[in-house]
């Protein structure tokens, strides 16, 4: 069977723990879409793994497989494989032959790009590693693929047809001046060395035929998406998106299983207790504000807002695993979970991050927006309607601190914790699976096993 881990937020909510946590379940962990744009950190034992683009579940044995609608760089896959056999461990990659690979030059003209569009009101706080002008390069056909790392001929070929293009694109229309980046012979010199260690270490595969074959064996299959459904380039905030289809059919088409595969499967969302972006546009239930990011923000103040935005970035480690960029903080959004839980076919949820409300006398939650007059309960079609919304806040009693490694019970949480808890697993329709307490796999109280 398959099982499926989405972001049913815009990304941060903890979604490498929780495929950490029932991967001992999995004898194969597959990222489907994204690239080393997405930050997993787990922690094991004390030692923290910060994984972008090895999927999470290699640091418990298991084969892990970048699916065809991954883009890869094959530098940071690498470096995160080199890193991993340094602290004593055996990472077992594959990597999907139809998977685009990303260049340097995809990486400089992210940041141009990305320079152009914060002179205006288009920024979407990219991390400049290139994810977007690679989907671009799919999407027009003229992408380079895992599998051409393979073929110098056809590796030469690609390279031939699309760096003139590219480094056109950077002198004529941008005025920069270029160099290695969008060199032909530079370029295919260095992917082709690759090439010939994928090849070396068994890693390309046809994703679809294998992973089938997994599951017609009997095996278990989690699929992990990266980032979160309301930055999904078709259902999210567009245009302050990611490039590519974190929701569950991403799951299909980003690894070919087939959807009525993933639809027999568990489908889990994972849901930060709070809410956290980075990036600019609307975000109604925002707390305080993040200078360059928040609209119309331009500094702190001594509100009792900015007080509570910086008490739960602190305690929540609300840094980009990636940027290290300081996230934006707010009440959960229900709107947007209903929103997530419909376009994913949420079967279950895990909620991570309940210890970081602890000590609050008070945990709000926005509940509806008023849009136009009217009560709305789901985010409206595009995303300057969303801006227009307000949030209708709901008050639950705070809970306290209590020693989060003792729980081991749904009871051992506090009252108000498991009210609050209840009260998003009543919206959602959905039954939790487990509730996130603190960083180590030890700290989640694990309700129901997917597998």
């Amino acid at each position: 069977m398959t099982v499926t881990i989405v972001g049913s937020q815009l990304g941060d909510e903890g979604k490498g723990r929780v495929v950490d946590l029932y991967g001992d379940g999995a004898d194969v962990v597959v990222r489907y879409q994204g690239g080393d744009n997405a930050g997993h950190t787990v922690v094991e034992g004390g030692t923290e793994y910060k994984l972008s683009l090895v999927p999470s579940g290699v640091v418990r044995g298991k084969v892990g497989v970048l699916g065809n609608g991954c883009v890869v760089n094959p530098a940071t896959l690498f470096d995160e494989i080199d890193e991993l056999r340094d602290k004593g461990l055996d990472p077992d990659v594959r990597v999907a032959e139809r998977a685009h690979v990303i260049l340097p030059y995809h990486r400089v003209l992210d940041g141009i790009e990305e320079d152009a569009k914060s002179k205006g009101d288009l920024d979407a706080a990219t991390t400049g590693r290139g994810i977007g002008p690679t989907y671009e390069d799919k999407a027009g056909r003229r992408g380079v693929r895992v599998g051409d790392l393979l073929d110098p001929d056809v590796l030469r070929d690609r390279l031939e047809y699309v760096v003139p293009q590219k480094r056109a694109l950077a002198e004529d229309v941008f005025g920069v001046e270029t160099g290695e980046e969008f060199d032909v012979d530079a370029l295919y010199e260095q992917y082709l060395v690759y090439g010939e260690r994928l090849a070396e270490e068994g890693m390309p595969v046809n994703c679809g035929e294998f992973l089938a074959g997994q599951v017609d064996d009997g095996n278990e299959v989690m699929l992990e998406g990266a980032q979160g459904t309301s930055i999904d380039i078709d259902h999210g905030i567009y245009p302050y998106v990611t490039s590519s289809n974190p929701t569950t059919g991403g799951a299909c088409t980003g690894t070919g299983l087939a959807p009525t595969v993933v639809g027999q499967g568990e489908v889990i969302g994972i849901v930060k207790a709070y809410l956290s972006r980075v990036g600019t546009g609307p975000l109604p239930t925002e707390l305080g504000g993040v200078e360059g990011h928040t609209p119309g923000y331009e500094g702190g103040d001594d509100s009792d807002e900015e007080d509570l935005a910086t008490y739960i970035r602190e305690e929540g480690g609300e840094y980009g695993t990636v940027t290290g960029r300081a996230r934006r903080v707010g009440w959960l959004d229900m709107p947007m979970l209903r929103h997530a839980a419909r376009a994913n076919g949420f079967t279950g949820i895990a909620v991570n991050h309940v210890d970081v409300l602890a000590s609050l006398d008070e945990v709000k939650v926005g509940h509806s927006y008023t849009f136009r007059g009217e009560e709305t309960f789901t985010m409206p079609s595009t995303t300057e309607q969303w801006g227009e919304c307000e949030a209708n806040l709901r008050t639950f009693d705070g809970w306290d601190p209590v020693d989060w490694s003792a729980v081991d019970a749904w009871d051992d949480l506090p009252k108000h914790c498991r009210d609050y808890l209840d009260y998003v697993s009543d919206e959602l329709d959905a039954d939790i699976f487990a509730v996130g307490m603190g960083p180590d796999r030890e700290d989640t109280l694990v309700l129901d096993d997917p597998f």
